[in-house]
């Protein structure tokens, strides 16, 4: 069985087609609304996790300290982390490949390019 994948994502539509997309490419997941919580899931709950998939634009802590976050830890360095935003420019691409993010991806999301891409990713 994968690993599940951490969904973090404040906006209840879009964790709910990253969530329709992960799960039908039959991926275990579970989705947290800030990085505060995938903090606590990923090095509270005792499980390891396969890829995290982080808005950017969080509320408190954005997923460019979440990001951060994850790539100083020893247990999470090598994660694989991927963006997602609506505040999409080819800047905010290239700062975020920059930034260590392994895939990027604009909102809205096309359903069709993210479940392929994703699915690369995680193979």
């Amino acid at each position: 069985m994968p690993y599940p994948i951490l969904i973090v994502e404040d906006d209840p539509d879009a964790s709910s087609l990253v969530s329709h997309i992960v799960q039908h490419l039959q991926q275990p997941f579970e989705a947290v609304s800030d990085a505060e919580q995938a903090i606590t899931r990923l090095y509270s709950s005792g499980k390891t996790f396969g890829a995290v998939i982080i808005d950017i634009a969080l509320p408190g802590k954005d997923g460019w300290e979440l990001l951060k976050y994850i790539r100083s830890q020893p247990s999470t360095e090598k994660l694989r982390c991927i963006a997602v935003t609506a505040y999409h420019t080819s800047k905010t691409r290239e700062q975020a490949v920059l930034a260590g993010f392994d895939a990027y991806f604009p909102k809205p999301l096309d359903a069709t390019h993210f479940a392929r891409e994703l699915a690369t990713l995680l193979a």
